[in-house]
């Protein structure tokens, strides 16, 4: 099962929020929604998100058993 619970880890650390990403960097928030319910992204979706916030992509994204 994937996870982004570290993406709101790496939020917190990065003085950032969902409001943020969505107002200054245009994340849409039907893709806020599918994150925060841990719902498939694309590959893109992940890179973007690990060059706005300057980070590795274990530290957006996991993967469970």
């Amino acid at each position: 099962m994937i996870s982004y619970a570290p993406l709101w880890e790496t939020l917190a650390s990065k003085g950032e929020t969902t409001y943020t990403l969505i107002i200054n960097y245009g994340i849409d928030r039907k893709l806020i929604y599918k994150l925060k319910h841990n719902q498939n992204v694309t590959i893109q979706t992940i890179e973007r998100i690990c060059l706005i916030l300057h980070c590795e992509v274990q530290d957006v994204v996991k993967i469970e058993e």
